[in-house]
């Protein structure tokens, strides 16, 4: 079994053939099928079937893990990377509320309250999210202080902000608390900065965009001395990404797409850290809205298709796809994505533009 967890956590992030996963998933089904009620196996089995290909084939101990470990935050928490790998947000929803409602006041209860805080805003539940915003603002103190409490901080608010297109409110984003040790866990803190970066650029900011762009360079160059080169790896994509959105508010179109396309391919190089239940925002989903905005429908179209395949069942994504396929004449298709993004938000508890544009469109079908 820790032969096999040895073989996932050294499998390279660039590996899309994703060797090391399935050699230790072979060792680990084996042992699974003998001891059904192994904590550990489910646990690793979830980690190496974490990836967009592979992770159907992980279903199996995702659904079974929190009733082998049901008073283990970690443990319920755990499904919840199959069931966002596969876009199952009710799922995933209901395995972080119990982890974060087993968790309080440890760092697993942050953990679990971002991937919570994503799959809300996934179905339009936009009230529930703000609550876990709200709840995570809240705290003061965590045990241990860890770069996953960080990455949480840090992230549930830049989703919050951007998953709804409040550019202006991304824009003014703040480090919270204050008392954190946010200069300790320099991957974290760019996550704010990025989603202050890509709001401002939005917002018409260039200027405070242009500022966190060379934040975000002290960030890399930081993570690059200190050796974490997969974090230096993402803070670096996030400046490209930022750089592109400065670019296009600033009139250089062709800079813009060719900055965005590169940070969308960098991104799909590698593989999401497990801390996260993906990028605060796809670099290919930002592609493909940029493409729209240019008037390039038919290629907005491809990079959201292609997006989908690794961030599935995302409601922008989906929304993006659907306003794509019906500005470039494909009807049917944009039936089908405006009907999915309907269904997907059965819970929501507002209404989205994205909500209502697609029912107005399926009204007149």
């Amino acid at each position: 079994v820790f032969y096999a967890l040895a073989l996932n956590i050294t499998a390279l992030p660039t590996d899309k053939t994703y060797a090391n996963q399935l050699k230790a998933t072979g060792i680990l089904e084996k042992v699974f099928a003998e001891q059904p009620n192994h904590p550990g196996v489910a646990h690793y089995l979830i980690h190496s079937y974490d990836y967009p290909p592979i992770a159907s084939r992980g279903l199996s101990a995702a659904r079974r893990y929190a009733g082998i470990a049901p008073s283990a935050p970690h443990a319920l928490h755990m499904p919840s990377h199959i069931f966002t790998r596969q876009g199952f947000w009710q799922e995933s929803i209901e395995s972080n509320r119990a982890s974060a409602a087993a968790a309080k006041n440890h760092f697993d209860q942050l953990h679990a309250m971002d991937y919570l805080a994503y799959a809300y805003l996934q179905g339009g539940q936009d009230r529930a999210a703000r609550r876990v915003l709200d709840e995570a603002g809240a705290i003061q103190k965590v045990n241990p202080e860890h770069f996953v409490t960080g990455y949480a901080l840090a992230a549930i608010p830049s989703r919050y902000v951007l998953d709804r297109r409040r550019w202006s409110d991304a824009a003014s984003l703040t480090l919270s608390p204050s008392e954190f040790p946010w200069s300790r866990f320099p991957q974290s803190e760019a996550v704010l900065v990025f989603a202050r970066a890509l709001g401002a650029a939005r917002s018409g900011d260039v200027a405070g965009a242009r500022k966190d762009v060379a934040r975000l360079e002290v960030l890399r160059d930081a993570l690059t001395a200190a050796k974490q080169t997969y974090w230096a790896e993402q803070a670096e994509i996030q400046r490209q990404v930022a750089s592109a959105w400065v670019a296009r508010a600033e009139g250089k179109n062709p800079d813009a797409l060719q900055l965005m396309r590169a940070a969308a391919d960098r991104e799909a190089a590698n593989e999401k850290h497990p801390v996260s239940p993906g990028p605060i925002v796809p670099a290919r989903e930002l592609l493909g809205e940029m493409l729209l905005e240019l008037g390039n429908p038919g290629h907005a179209l491809k990079e959201f298709e292609a997006s989908h395949r690794v961030e599935p069942n995302r409601l922008k994504g989906l929304y993006g796809a659907a306003k794509a396929a019906e500005l470039s004449g494909d009807l049917g298709k944009a039936k089908a994505y405006y009907s999915q993004l309907v269904t997907l938000s059965a819970r929501a508890d507002t209404e989205r533009p994205e909500l209502t544009e697609a029912k107005a469109f399926l009204a007149k079908k």
